[in-house]
């Protein structure tokens, strides 16, 4: 590597500023959920379908998402309160390495434990076959373990998907046809034309509201908003939600920059390792667009909770030599074959530091407006970007701008005597 870090040693990293993006802050505070998921809930079209005795699966997905644990503990009290048996299955398709205990572990690093839970955790790849889809007659598997329940609520967040649209995306539809049809299921629909991807989400999903003792789900966004829906509500108000969430949903307020820097991708923030609603990054441009458009990308890290699962690396030029000895091909993989988009998984530039790694970007940006005063962004993660940072030359667009706040001079990124960031 020496020979390129020859070629790119002098190239200058932009002084950097740190400034906060103003988003609508509406949300629920914490001590709150358990109430609102049980009053959601506790409707005769939903808990008034739960009798004593009865054993309730209560569907938990691969995301990272704010108090994940809270809510489905509240799921399971509130199973409870009707004299019913409920237990957790994991629904997440093909991830955890499309074994039981990579999705067991999974839910074990969002708290989704027995004992946090007071209620068994299962997980296994096994299916039954529940149905024949509607329009193609196609076989559509569930999970065996929620297959043997005598109801089922689903428990899912409600966001734009990404690499399709239509009016079921993430949420309670695609956990169904995908996350409750194991690494079986999501591939039986992956292996379709992707032109018609939100078209089988959608049969797939209404052949398990069919065929299957759903009971309902509890939808949300964030903690922006928690409904509790039946499954005629399911099909008829899902739509509904995915619109409140394209409007509320955080995105970087930039049309571009020259340089993306991504400080760490993984599973649990996104199906693609970093939401391309943001990034702009994404897998199937053909059928989807959005976020910022970045010259170059370079990610720097893995989450530890993606537990070596680099899906998403294919989508930026540069990376570093600490993430690529973090990935684990027998955890990324088998995502790759399920979801048929091999170009994820593909290994950008390797550099040894991060310091490496952004002046590779910065120097291969020849449609750059101006080199001395390079437009790169900094986020964590695409889950958390309400403070994130911009380079100095950036200042002119957000000096003056309501949806920002300043929050520090111009510095110079601090990097350790091994060229990574503190």
């Amino acid at each position: 590597m020496e020979t390129i870090t020859n070629l790119i040693k002098d190239t200058p990293i932009p002084k950097m500023v740190k400034v906060r993006q103003n988003f609508d802050k509406t949300c629920i505070p914490e001590s709150d959920i358990p109430g609102i998921i049980t009053r959601e809930l506790d409707r005769p079209e939903i808990g008034g379908k739960i009798q004593p005795g009865q054993k309730i699966a209560i569907t938990c997905g691969s995301r990272g998402i704010n108090h994940n644990a809270v809510m489905a503990r509240a799921i399971v009290d509130f199973v409870k309160s009707k004299g019913a048996e409920p237990y957790i299955v994991a629904a997440m398709g093909s991830h955890g390495g499309a074994t039981a205990e990579g999705q067991l572990q999974i839910l074990k690093d969002y708290g989704i434990t027995e004992e946090a839970m007071g209620c068994p955790v299962k997980s296994s790849m096994e299916t039954v076959q529940i149905g024949i889809s509607g329009m193609r007659h196609q076989p559509v598997f569930m999970d065996k373990n929620a297959s043997e329940a005598d109801g089922i609520i689903l428990f899912n967040r409600i966001k734009p998907h990404t690499s399709f649209r239509g009016p079921y995306e993430s949420g309670l539809m695609k956990m169904m046809a995908i996350g409750l049809g194991k690494q079986k299921g999501a591939e039986s629909i992956h292996h379709q034309s992707p032109a018609i991807m939100h078209e089988l989400v959608e049969e797939y999903g209404r052949t398990i509201l069919e065929n299957a003792p759903v009971l309902g789900g509890n939808a949300y966004d964030d903690t922006y908003l928690i409904k509790g829906l039946s499954p005629e509500e399911i099909i008829s108000e899902e739509p509904k939600l995915k619109e409140i969430s394209y409007k509320t949903i955080a995105h970087l307020l930039f049309d571009k920059c020259d340089v993306l820097v991504v400080d760490k991708i993984g599973k649990n923030i996104s199906g693609d390792g970093m939401d391309p609603n943001v990034s702009g990054r994404f897998v199937q441009p053909k059928y989807c667009s959005g976020g910022i458009q970045a010259e170059k990308c370079v990610i720097l890290d893995l989450t530890d909770e993606t537990h070596g699962n680099a899906q998403g690396i294919g989508l930026a030029e540069v990376t570093t030599r600490r993430l690529f000895n973090k990935m684990k091909l027998e955890m990324t993989y088998p995502t790759g074959v399920t979801n048929t988009f091999l170009h994820l998984m593909k290994i950008p530039m390797i550099m040894d530091n991060d310091r490496e790694a952004l002046q590779l970007a910065l120097m291969c940006c020849p449609e750059a407006e101006d080199h001395d005063h390079m437009k790169m962004i900094r986020i964590p993660n695409t889950a958390h970007i309400g403070v994130i940072e911009i380079s100095e030359g950036m200042l002119p667009l957000v000096e003056n701008n309501p949806n920002f706040e300043v929050l520090t001079e111009p510095y110079d990124l601090p990097f350790d005597e091994n060229g990574n960031l503190f």
